[in-house]
């Protein structure tokens, strides 16, 4: 059965489609043809109204009011079409920045197909960040049914093995298909492959990032 259709019998107005993304006053929106790119595509899967000019509307009202040399800009859009904006200060992380990642318990099923979409249906994710305070953890990795690593609460994952391109997770173990990661796969600077808690101990170097925050080394933490 299509995903719109299983979605429409199960009720699919019970979450919004979702783009975070970075606005500065001199570049603009950040990979913001990434994001709409995606935004439209989700929302022809999953049988959303889209309009580009509420979408652009809605933008444009948050990048002109501010005050601000940079902003976290969030979009949702709802199954009728409706677009709703928000926005904050927005700062980067420090140059010498490392997260502290951990494993989460709480599994992602593999076979949902809503995970390669941005969605306000978050209640795994936010299981996952609930296992650790934040003293704990920066971010928490979410591996699937099979133990294969899948993305954190807020980013992709990439691992450098000290030599070619960044490994990232394939879409079907279970996975956003982020902004920042399908660039970097695009780019040839990162490639997919099965990633397991083995590799991220082994790896020579760890990274989390999404588009707002680009790259951020990571260090894996265990018990």
């Amino acid at each position: 059965m299509p995903l719109e259709s299983t979605l429409r019998d199960g009720g699919r107005t019970g979450f919004d489609l979702i783009e975070t993304m970075r606005w500065e006053r001199q570049a603009g929106f950040v990979r913001l043809e990434r994001h709409l790119a995606r935004l439209q595509a989700s929302a022809r899967e999953l049988g959303f109204a889209y309009d580009p000019v509420a979408v652009d509307a809605a933008l444009r009202q948050e990048s002109e009011a501010s005050a601000s040399d940079m902003l976290r800009v969030r979009l949702t859009l709802a199954t009728t079409g409706q677009v709703a904006s928000s926005a904050l200060p927005f700062a980067p992380l420090p140059a010498n920045t490392i997260w502290k990642i951990r494993i989460a318990k709480t599994c992602l099923p593999s076979s949902d197909p809503l995970l390669r979409h941005k969605t306000t249906r978050r209640a795994v994710y936010d299981a996952a960040r609930a296992e650790f305070s934040r003293e704990e953890a920066d971010e928490v990795i979410l591996l699937n049914e099979r133990g294969e690593v899948c993305e954190g609460t807020i980013t992709s994952i990439f691992i450098d093995r000290g030599r070619g391109p960044l490994l990232t997770p394939p879409l079907p173990s279970g996975l956003l298909a982020g902004v920042l990661r399908a660039e970097m796969v695009e780019s040839g600077e990162a490639m997919e492959a099965v990633v397991t808690v083995d590799d991220l101990r082994r790896a020579t170097a760890l990274f989390v990032g999404n588009s707002l925050r680009g790259l951020v080394p990571a260090q894996l933490c265990e018990p």
